[in-house]
């Protein structure tokens, strides 16, 4: 299972062409268009088209609590050593699901629960069974083994008898964050995991019967090297997780403090990364991991790979998912919930967040109700970033409109990408190329009209 080789010089071309900066796109639009006048009509609107629609949920947790700092990371995050606020915490948790339950409908179907952070497992065991009788109170999630429950861990500070926990709590999913194995890498960003910590994990998770295990890497961080990550990526292959995410790490030392800690010296050139992404894309496709897209990859056994084959997969705040036909619901703070047409995302302070549940509101901070042409342009991005083609004929059955006249400029604008064999636009569809897929959030910006006259921050596509 190969793909097409891609030279230095290509590589070189498309960093003095394509460095620049644009959306992950894990939603359309993206969350610096949600607007602080998100009305609690819309919200409600949204939740009762929802409930009427029948359609089953999608639970994400944020729970930012962290015990170390890692200098890289931009998520929303509480470094602390007082157990106390895990208690405040949850008490605002629980007014948050008993109100969302009461909008959702009553024992409404969860088919997917995702606990994510900061750490997730900086939480007591006791934490994590309190949390869990929550959600079961008050939404229906099945004991069967059929609704996907998935934790992110901390493989330096997770201990082998929390998995037996989570697997008692009905967690079948288990996404490590490793980073890199390289100790002078790990040291550059304060980021503890020893191979012996993964391996033993991995172990113990697969005699507990856990149905899917996900490494998170990341690339670019400082010293690292094409030699250096190509290690690292070779001793994650040996130990054959069923999913890897390999994230393009993002410097942006304005917004995100932590990073002003990060050696900007020591920090990757663009090239370079790319050179270190297309070696280990080649890496992973020898090892028999299907490129899914952007940063992730599968075995071919795996369910996001037969979504893909089935039309299923789509991008929400948690990357690529299986969970098309769901709503989203966020829960605690920060988080962003994906209701019908409608975004919205929670206060980003805690304080905040806890004020507006004490006195009976959601803590909903902005929103956005989608327009037909956000719609229109959603879909057309998660269909270039989920399945590298789209095809006008279902998109103009699917909105009734004509490509040619509705997508004129982009069609134009299309035409340099073809230039740069990027993409291949034809009669029928656009399809991206080999080389497209390194840079594939470039042309999805090409449908972004957001974009236009914007001068927002975002990460660098390289």
């Amino acid at each position: 299972m190969t793909r097409d080789s891609i030279s230095t010089a290509q590589l070189r071309d498309l960093v003095s062409r394509y460095d620049l900066s644009g959306p992950r796109y894990t939603s359309y639009p993206t969350a610096p268009h949600f607007a602080p006048d998100f009305a609690p009509a819309q919200w409600l609107n949204a939740q009762a088209q929802s409930r009427q629609s029948g359609r089953p949920l999608s639970l994400y947790f944020h729970l930012p609590f962290c015990q170390s700092l890692c200098y890289y990371c931009g998520c929303n995050k509480v470094v602390t050593h007082n157990r106390a606020r895990v208690d405040q915490y949850l008490n605002s948790l629980e007014k948050e699901l008993q109100i969302q339950a009461q909008l959702a409908g009553e024992q409404r179907r969860v088919t997917q629960i995702h606990w994510g952070g900061g750490t997730p497992t900086y939480l007591s065991h006791e934490h994590m069974r309190y949390l869990m009788a929550l959600t079961r109170e008050y939404f229906f999630v099945p004991r069967d083994g059929s609704a996907e429950l998935a934790i992110e861990i901390h493989p330096g500070q997770t201990e082998l008898e929390t998995l037996k926990v989570l697997r008692q709590l009905g967690f079948n999913r288990l996404s490590m964050g490793v980073q890199d194995f390289a100790p002078e890498v790990q040291a550059a960003v304060n980021r503890y995991n020893t191979y012996e910590d993964v391996e033993a994990l991995i172990a113990y998770a697969r005699e507990l019967r856990f149905g899917s295990l996900n490494m998170d890497l990341i690339y670019g961080l400082p010293r690292q090297t094409p030699a250096s990550f190509a290690q690292t990526l070779k001793t994650v292959i040996a130990l054959r997780p069923d999913r890897l995410s390999l994230f393009n790490y993002a410097h942006m030392p304005r917004q995100i403090k932590s990073q002003r800690l990060i050696n900007e010296s020591e920090l990757p050139t663009a090239e370079q990364k790319l050179s270190i992404f297309n070696r280990a894309v080649q890496q992973l496709s020898d090892a028999g991991y299907r490129h899914i897209g952007m940063d992730h990859f599968a075995l071919e056994g795996d369910s996001l790979v037969q979504a893909q084959r089935d039309g299923r997969l789509q991008r929400n705040f948690q990357g690529y998912s299986t969970g098309a036909e769901c709503d989203l619901i966020g829960l605690g703070v920060s988080s962003i919930s994906s209701v019908g047409n409608a975004y919205w995302q929670n206060h980003k302070s805690i304080k905040d967040y806890a004020v507006a549940l004490a006195t009976g509101q959601l803590p909903i901070e902005r929103g956005i109700t989608l327009s037909r042409d956000d719609e229109i342009r959603r879909w057309a991005i998660n269909e270039i970033l989920c399945h590298y083609r789209l095809n006008f004929a279902a998109l103009e059955a699917r909105f009734g409109l004509q490509v040619s006249h509705y997508f004129s400029a982009e069609l134009e604008q299309l035409e340099m990408l073809q230039g740069d064999n990027l993409v291949q636009v034809g009669t029928e569809e656009l399809a991206v190329t080999p080389l497209g897929k390194m840079v594939v959030r470039r042309i999805a910006m090409v449908f972004d009209r957001y974009l236009q006259g914007q001068a927002l921050q975002y990460s660098k596509v390289i």
